[in-house]
């Protein structure tokens, strides 16, 4: 083959290894490449065999295979430029704007990313909410498709972190508003119910798992007012952030969400003028900002949502219920505090066991 090369090996290079002398030599071949050639039987010195490896001396014959094609390079993601009304619409639910974050009231029926089929969504729009210097906001969290309210942006990769990890560490404050079916009989309660996958809907479906491999699931709701026993409109703040979390307890506990089919089948729709969409609204999010202080912020709800508290008799000035605190110990910081001290205590307990079984020994 003509396009195979071969090098001998120069004196300087006498004694190291052959990964080494490509190193020197051919930068270009990667480790992965050469090792790709050595088990192919492509790499030989003096004719036989090599491995990165081996130790190669002067005068020796490297047989090298022809140079590979570089890779292409991955294709650069080339947007659709917006529309003026796109652009014109995604600042129109912007409800917070400073130098780190935006936060938008999503409406129900925008996805907040795009899928196989989903063509339009709030990630397509991000171009129109671009800095000076053309960088979009990153997004941090996210909302079902139906679900409407407050959705962070973040204006920077330092934010993106910095609020990322308040949403693990579980310091940022996220409240709901939800109608359900029916009337919960414990107006302020606690849904503590592990999630998973359910079997055979692709992940498309979450489920109450309480096998081994259910996720821990926890949500707090309080019962904001009711009409009669038909349904009650609920506070809920979740205090993990699975998957339908908020739709599949509220189903769980036989309250589903008014307007989801997918985990209250027909019950979930109520007769007469309430609208079957979900009504299910991210009301509030309170989280530290990057720089200081707080970012607290509330989103209006969408117009069928606010027609059946209407509707009802629900007075929307009810809805803003005081904010606990949160307590550290409840944080992830403030477990992971809680274990290791635990751990300590235990290390000292064996310890001192230790120092008792050898005094005993001693006085023996």
């Amino acid at each position: 083959m003509s396009d195979v090369r071969a090098f001998t090996v120069a004196p300087d290079d006498d004694g190291i290894r052959l990964d080494r002398w490509f190193k020197r030599h051919l930068p270009e071949a990667s480790f992965n490449i050469v090792s790709r050639w050595a088990r192919t039987g492509q790499l030989r010195v003096d004719g036989k065999r090599a491995a990165p490896g081996d130790r190669i001396e002067a005068g020796q014959v490297i047989r090298v295979p022809p140079a590979e094609p570089p890779a292409d390079p991955k294709p650069k993601i080339v947007r659709p430029e917006l529309s003026e009304d796109e652009i014109a619409f995604v600042n129109e639910i912007v409800i917070h704007r400073d130098s780190q974050a935006i936060v938008v009231n999503k409406p129900p029926g925008l996805a907040t990313q795009g899928g196989t089929k989903t063509k339009q969504h709030l990630d397509g729009l991000l171009d129109g909410l671009a800095n000076e210097r053309g960088e979009r906001p990153k997004l941090v969290h996210r909302l079902d498709k139906d679900t409407s309210g407050v959705l962070l942006l973040a204006r920077s990769a330092r934010a993106a972190g910095f609020f990322s990890k308040a949403f693990s560490g579980r310091t940022a404050r996220k409240v709901y508003w939800a109608l359900v079916v029916g009337v919960p009989e414990v107006r302020d309660g606690y849904i503590d119910l592990p999630l998973g996958k359910q079997p055979g809907t692709g992940g498309e479906k979450m489920h109450v798992d309480e096998s081994e491999t259910g996720l821990t699931a926890r949500t707090r709701y309080r019962v904001i007012d009711r009409a009669g026993n038909r349904t009650a409109w609920v506070e809920l703040q979740p205090l993990t952030g699975r998957t339908h979390q908020l739709r599949v307890h509220m189903a769980a506990i036989g309250h589903p969400i008014v307007g989801d089919g997918k985990y209250g089948g027909q019950d979930a729709f109520l007769t007469g003028a309430i609208s079957r969409k979900l009504h299910l609204h991210a009301r509030r999010l309170r989280i530290d900002h990057p720089d200081s202080g707080q970012i607290d912020v509330t989103a209006e709800l969408p117009a069928h949502f606010a027609e059946t508290l209407a509707g009802l008799g629900f007075d929307p000035a009810d809805g803003d219920l005081p904010l606990d605190e949160v307590k550290f110990a409840e944080t992830a910081e403030g477990k992971r505090r809680a274990l290791t001290a635990a751990a300590k205590s235990r290390r000292k307990e064996r310890k001192g066991e230790r120092r008792n079984r050898g005094g005993r020994g001693n006085g023996a």
